[in-house]
């Protein structure tokens, strides 16, 4: 990646003085380690009529990947490949601007103790870039730099090959900017621009993007008439942070105008005091409508699949309907863990005879989770091998089978919308896949079809217009001719249909026990819950 920077002078103001604003002596030739490559810096020419310093930088796109944090889902095949194989080294992008803001921080800022004088004041530069992509061609060129206070913007298009004319241009321009501004009004304008052509970022955007955004952009970015699409691209078009720049943006407008400070401006809600509704976490949204629908179906007895440290167990404990929940869990440490969640040591009797922590695997058949009104599935499938899913997909619906199948899973579409979540990767570094709306639909079709079930779907959440729901839910229903073909005997468990006498006739009474299942499913045996220092944890 290439950038030259030119000036011209006079014998009593010399060009080299360049040289002075950027920090970087014309008589060396320099080179600085970045994360992704070497950024050189040379004098290609310096007397006192013209000096030109020049920017190469070196991408190492081996160590640029390899220093990718965290697992990709959902990727193309070749996706692996096409990070290795691409522009990087050669078009200018936003590893150019963070080299920029790296090697020239002071020049940046308007800093140079040396000629402070010479720094504040404009000077007859031309800043080149043979290879830049914009997307959205020469004309939005000149659209982002026109307004700047540039003489002259050249947008050169590079066509795709020279040899063959009817393949026509690349995306990729060759820029020319000429005139007289501030170096450091340029190169911040650089440092915003490169890669809002681009329309890509190689690093994570992250909150802290906004105030290099604002800095970058002081003096020229709040009365820009493409902001909106400046900032948009800029933010990699993350809503939220998009919304807080602009709002932030038309305060320092408005404070400008009346020559104050934007403290005295937005200064209508006392901060000491908390007056903002705080929003319904995804994971309190998700119990609620869990509950919702387990309230609607009738059932009274609750299989929480994959329950983890027992949250939802607890919400279900509250309500008196459900006579006899059962929580599922492979992990000895979790059901411990939810164990004390739920005081079980604590409970009266009653209670606690409302209530099973059991160990075992989901992909194992386990004849006492039988004869429940209702399973949980929540946040689980995405946690099982895809091809293992068959065997959890037998094991609740061909075997316990219950009456009613309650599914949740993330919508890997609406990860776009977590503004501190990669692109990319998954929600949870456990997460062996994540489904997008018409794959977890597609899914839940067959599913129902196999095992004789209706299936209908909820939005979780938010029901983005675009991207959907940040949780997708599938309720399947026994069909009445299935569930009248004979359901499987009830478990020790099962209220109503549990006793032998009376539907009416209380629950078996359940011990305050964890059962731990062997793990091919083939025998049970009863283990006390004991405390955690007595090895629950281990």
């Amino acid at each position: 990646m290439f950038l030259t920077i030119s000036t011209t002078g006079t014998p009593e103001r010399p060009a080299t003085d360049l040289g002075f604003l950027l920090h970087k002596h014309p008589g060396r030739a320099q080179a600085f380690s970045t994360s992704h490559g070497t950024a050189h810096i040379l004098y290609p020419e310096a007397s006192a009529e013209r000096c030109t310093a020049a920017l190469l930088l070196e991408v190492d796109p081996v160590a640029l990947v390899r220093r990718a944090r965290g697992r990709s889902s959902g990727g193309a095949p070749d996706s692996a490949l096409a990070q290795y194989v691409n522009d990087r080294p050669y078009a200018a992008s936003s590893l150019v601007a963070v080299a920029l803001s790296t090697v020239f921080k002071s020049a940046l800022r308007g800093v140079c103790a040396a000629m402070p004088e010479r720094a504040a004041s404009p000077l007859p530069l031309r800043i080149e870039v043979p290879a830049l992509p914009a997307r959205g061609g020469p004309e939005l060129v000149r659209r982002l730099f026109g307004p700047l206070g540039w003489d002259s913007v050249g947008a050169e298009p590079v066509v795709l090959d020279e040899q063959f004319p009817e393949w026509g241009d690349s995306r990729y321009v060759r820029l020319v900017l000429e005139g007289e501004l501030r170096l450091a009004d340029a190169l911040r304008q650089l440092y915003v621009l490169l890669p809002v052509l681009d329309d890509a970022k190689h690093y994570w955007v992250a909150p802290d993007e906004v105030d290099k955004l604002l800095r970058a952009g002081e003096g020229w970015l709040a009365d820009h008439p493409e902001q909106q699409l400046i900032t948009s691209r800029y933010l990699s078009r993350r809503r939220g942070l998009t919304r807080q720049a602009t709002e932030r943006l038309e305060l320092a407008r408005l404070a400008e105008s009346d020559d104050l400070e934007a403290e005295a401006v937005d200064n209508a809600v006392d901060e000491t005091k908390d007056t903002e509704e705080r929003p319904v976490p995804l994971a309190e949204q998700r119990r609620t409508a869990i509950l919702d629908v387990l309230r609607a179906a009738g059932a009274s007895t609750v299989l929480d699949l994959g329950c983890g440290q027992g949250r939802l167990v607890q919400e279900l404990l509250k309500d008196i309907r459900f006579t006899a929940i059962a929580g599922v869990d492979v992990s000895v440490r979790a059901l411990a863990i939810a164990a004390r969640r739920l005081r079980l040591e604590r409970l009266g009797e009653r209670q606690s005879g409302r209530v099973t922590l059991v160990q075992g695997s989901l992909t194992y058949t386990d004849k006492r989770l039988a004869g429940y009104d209702a399973a949980v599935l929540s946040e689980v499938v995405e946690h099982i091998d895809l091809p293992r899913l068959p065997a959890l997909e037998y094991a609740v619906f061909g075997s316990a089978r219950p009456r009613t199948v309650i599914v949740t899973t993330p919508n890997v579409e609406y990860n776009v919308r977590w503004e501190t979540l990669p692109a990319g990767h998954a929600r949870h570094s456990d997460h062996r896949f994540e489904w997008n709306r018409k794959e977890f639909r597609d899914w839940a079709a067959r599913v129902a079809e196999r095992h004789g079930y209706d299936v209908v779907y909820m939005p979780v959440g938010d029901d983005d217009p675009e991207v959907g729901p940040p949780t997708q839910m599938a309720v399947f229903t026994l069909t009445p001719a299935e569930s009248t073909a004979g359901r499987p005997a009830a478990g020790p468990h099962t209220g109503r249909a549990g006793t032998a006498g009376s539907p009416d006739a209380p629950p078996a009474p359940v011990s305050r026990t964890v059962t731990t299942q062997a793990m091919h499913g083939t025998e049970a045996t009863n283990t006390p819950l004991v405390p955690a220092e007595r090895g629950v944890h281990q």
